[in-house]
């Protein structure tokens, strides 16, 4: 992949905090914060910023998610909160953000990417 291509593919952030997952209302609909790398950027980092940036949050963009090399999904990487409250230069409302526990993002309208949904499956509280 040419690094020009590599820079236009979006990074999905997966937020966990106590067995729930942070989505956003984007479009009329719920899913993954995400956005594109700045150039040079780790997808790590790139998640981390995103989020802070959309939501206020801030997290730790600390591992990158595995997935089919033939599949379409954007990376993802798993973040951690860092902050109980987010900040006031969000992009988003507090309206735009949810906090789904694991169980019910899985079955998200829309679908999440499959490496997320077996992320979660494998982390599903009990």
């Amino acid at each position: 992949m040419a690094f020009e291509q590599a820079a236009e593919e979006l990074v999905d952030a997966v937020v966990v905090n106590d067995g729930r997952l942070l989505l956003v209302n984007v479009q009329g609909g719920w899913g993954l914060p995400s956005g594109v790398p700045e150039e040079a950027e780790t997808p790590q980092a790139t998640a981390a910023r995103v989020v802070y940036e959309l939501t206020g949050y801030l997290v730790d963009g600390s591992s990158l998610l595995e997935s089919e090399p033939a599949a379409d999904a954007p990376p993802a990487v798993v973040c951690h909160l860092l902050s109980e409250d987010p900040s006031g230069e969000a992009q988003l409302t507090a309206g735009q953000l949810r906090w789904a526990p694991f169980a019910e993002a899985i079955d998200i309208d829309g679908g999440l990417p499959a490496p997320v949904r077996t992320y979660l499956e494998g982390h599903t509280p009990v």
